[in-house]
């Protein structure tokens, strides 16, 4: 197989597993709604979230436990940045601005991680992924609305914009080891150890001692379906969290931060058409017609692949990135 081949394979498995994270992170909002309706705080659903994903992925961090000493930094950062200040500066947000606000600032954060490339990391960008991530911004901007309801509330825009620079952390320490200097750490290590951190920070900040436990025992209901809320709470944390995030940062692995970064704005096209099927929140015209134009961003953003220990510009045409993940001892 001829190395051209190999690399448009290795692209195209990199946009199915964002494809995929995008899709798992898109059904988490539906199944917390029925369980915050039904009487749990917003951050309690978000500990629980990670705590019980934390819980699953811990035989994970037992057989990759050299991490703590090899890559302390990357752990704490992934734990701190990608799972507990993305949740805990979003759901801060929407306490004070619209969600839809919350949401479309959120993701910003593809465009301040072109910033990030451009003017830390001095490496150029193309334009191709510089005008996708214009038109999946523009296009977020139809998908939540934010026109119908903007309050200039100076706190919740500023933990909006946490929420964007959190975003911006996790691409950018997803993508920590890529490079061919030096051991790629496992990238299910460094999930598992990200979600004990975090969920370990949320514990401190959602306090689940005073959640109404009693509400998991139940039903909630989806649109006037009663489901039971542990058959949601399993969804949340097995596949809106757990799936979703080891999808999100292999596709990192294969694509670049900030490709694979505008594909994961489908995620909130994701979210809006599982609330209008799931949950009876139709969608108005313009936020298909916004939805369309996040397809489009993504696509234009994706046509452009990574390059590694090359000169050629970030998210354009080089050397296809090849999944490392080192053999460890069972």
């Amino acid at each position: 197989m001829s190395e051209s081949s190999h690399g448009g394979r290795g692209r195209g498995v990199g946009l199915g597993l964002a494809l995929a994270s995008a899709l798992a992170f898109g059904g988490s909002g539906v199944a917390a709604k029925p369980l915050i309706e039904a009487g749990l705080d917003p951050l309690h659903v978000v500990w629980l979230r990670a705590a019980g994903a934390a819980l699953v992925m811990l035989p994970l961090a037992v057989r990759h436990r050299a991490l703590v000493r090899t890559r302390p930094a990357l752990l704490a950062g992934f734990g701190l940045l990608a799972v507990a200040g993305v949740q805990a500066c979003y759901f801060a947000a929407i306490s004070r601005i619209p969600v839809g606000v919350a949401l479309l600032i959120e993701y910003l954060g593809p465009a301040l991680l072109l910033g990030w490339v451009r003017f830390v990391q001095r490496r150029p960008v193309s334009r191709a992924a510089a005008l996708g991530v214009v038109l999946a911004a523009g296009g977020l901007a139809c998908v939540v609305e934010v026109w119908s309801g903007l309050r200039f509330d100076a706190l919740g825009l500023l933990l909006g914009f946490g929420a964007a620079c959190c975003q911006v952390g996790y691409f950018v320490l997803a993508d920590q080891g890529s490079e061919s200097d030096g051991e790629v750490p496992d990238p299910l290590g460094v999930i598992a150890y990200g979600l004990l951190v975090g969920a370990a920070v949320l514990t401190v900040i959602a306090r689940p001692w005073t959640m109404d436990w009693s509400v998991l025992a139940g039903t909630a209901h989806m649109n006037g379906t009663p489901v039971p809320a542990a058959a949601l709470l399993a969804w949340t944390v097995l596949v809106a969290t757990v799936v979703a995030y080891v999808t999100g940062v292999l596709s990192v692995r294969r694509l670049s931060p900030q490709v694979a970064g505008v594909v994961a704005c489908l995620e909130a096209v994701v979210a809006t058409v599982l609330a209008w099927v799931l949950l009876g929140e139709h969608l108005s015209m313009p936020q298909v017609a916004g939805g369309l134009l996040v397809l489009v961003g993504a696509f234009i953003a994706q046509s452009s692949a990574p390059a590694k220990s090359s000169a050629e510009p970030v998210a354009r045409g080089g050397p296809q990135r090849e999944l490392s993940v080192p053999e460890t001892a069972a």
